[in-house]
């Protein structure tokens, strides 16, 4: 079936699944294949579940009698094209964020701030690749003015192909760091990766670019871009300027512009570097023309729910917690942070960083490192990846040999940073803290 007449049906079924048991009435399953999985098999159960039509890329199991069946060359190949049309269709301005540590958590900031003026759509949870970018776009409607795009990646080409499907109308890469190296095969595959979203504006008409003035990575492959610069209060050439006013333990900080006068906001995230991810939604704020004090409420309402920058006070500690997900760059920071904090008793929890392929050793040993000498009071390390580093530290196998030790152990009247890679579990602690 051709595109165009797939998308008259999607006009008249606006509704995707891909996921046979959860099929709303009317809707359009994508028989989509995985490792262990060929959604093929399940093609028909989802007509009986309630869709409307199944798309299906297996000659086998087309009834060709049942015009609810569309084969289609290739299934994921055809969710990606629709939803490219629809978004070429709509025409709704499209903001596309990718970036090593803060995507997620800029992305909200943004969205909240737009809200305030504009109806936005916005990736929600981590549906930020090949499905789930096409996914997201295929929400959209007549009523949304802009969308907000979060690309995530771990291989080269992946922000090219969800930038090609997404065609955003203004990118930001929050930053660049060490991170999914086992994919990326080094931090400047990483750099090259994540310009794959400058590389696809360039070739647009007034293409436009948020970025962090001191970025040196970013800013040097901005050529050919309209640039929109926003940074702390040494960076005179940005659009906003902010500065942190203190981190007790949430950050208090201040911004402004050339024509709005120094507006500070008490937020609700944990960790002063988060400074840039707020100061790129005040800056994407400003420049879409939406209202200082609208953006100051959007900052000091939004409160993080998702494992990230994430303060919560409990009957016996004080935790942070941020564990989603971990890199040597996001690590390094959050373990800064740490130590400035003021606190009289500090424990760190950490779990192993995956995904860094030969690095893997050398970082760990550098976190450990920068732990020997930070003087935190108790030290823990989680994972196969922090067996083997030097240092006084003691160290757990897994998150279930942790949880062992705190029913034993029960420590109380501690301030205690969470943070690890989400396959090491460490989500599942702060109940028991």
């Amino acid at each position: 079936m051709d595109l165009s007449r797939l998308y008259d049906i999607f006009i008249q079924h606006p509704t995707i699944t891909t996921d046979s048991r959860n099929c709303p009435s009317g809707s359009i399953f994508f028989a989509l294949k995985g490792a262990s999985f060929d959604g093929n098999r399940f093609a028909a159960k989802a007509l009986e579940q309630g869709c409307a039509y199944a798309v299906i890329d297996d000659q086998t199991f087309f009834d060709a009698a049942d015009g609810r069946f569309i084969l289609v060359d290739d299934c994921l190949k055809a969710l990606q094209d629709l939803a490219h049309e629809h978004r070429k269709r709509l025409g709704t301005k499209v903001i596309g964020i990718t970036g090593t540590n803060g995507k997620t958590t800029t992305k909200e900031l943004m969205a909240a701030v737009l809200s305030k003026k504009y109806k936005v759509l916005f990736t929600e949870g981590n549906f930020n690749n090949h499905i789930g970018v096409p996914k997201t776009l295929l929400r959209l409607n007549a009523g949304h003015d802009i969308a907000v795009i979060e690309m995530g990646a771990n291989h080269p080409g992946e922000i090219a192909t969800l930038a090609a499907i997404a065609d955003p109308d203004y990118g930001i890469i929050t930053n660049v760091g060490k991170a999914h190296l086992e994919g990326f095969g080094s931090f400047e595959g990483v750099i090259r990766t994540k310009g794959e979203l400058y590389d696809h504006l360039r070739r647009k008409t007034n293409g436009t670019v948020f970025v962090q003035s001191r970025n040196k990575y970013l800013n040097a492959m901005t050529d050919g871009l309209n640039v929109v610069r926003y940074g702390t209060a040494d960076e005179p050439q940005s659009m906003v300027v902010g500065k942190v006013l203190g981190v007790s333990p949430l950050l208090h900080f201040s911004w402004r512009t050339d024509t709005v006068p120094e507006q500070p906001v008490q937020t609700h995230l944990i960790g002063g570097y988060n400074i840039d991810n707020l100061l790129a939604a005040v800056c994407i704020g400003r420049y879409f023309d939406v209202s200082p004090s609208d953006i100051n409420d959007a900052l000091e309402t939004y409160v993080p729910s998702n494992n990230r920058s994430q303060y919560e006070v409990t009957a016996h500690n004080k935790l942070i917690i941020d564990t989603y997900n971990a890199n040597p760059t996001s690590m390094e920071a959050a373990l800064q942070n740490f130590k400035e904090m003021a606190a009289e008793h500090k424990m760190v929890i950490l779990g192993e960083m995956r995904e860094l392929g030969l690095a893997t050793v050398e970082e760990h040993q550098r976190i450990a490192a920068f732990l020997q000498q930070a003087g935190f009071e108790k030290v823990w390390l989680v994972g196969e990846a922090f067996a083997s580093v030097e240092g006084d530290f003691r160290k757990f196998a897994d998150v279930e040999a942790v949880k062992a030790t705190l029913a034993a152990e029960q420590p109380q009247g501690f301030h205690i940073l969470i943070k690890g890679s989400n396959g090491t579990h460490l989500y599942e602690l702060p109940p028991l803290l």
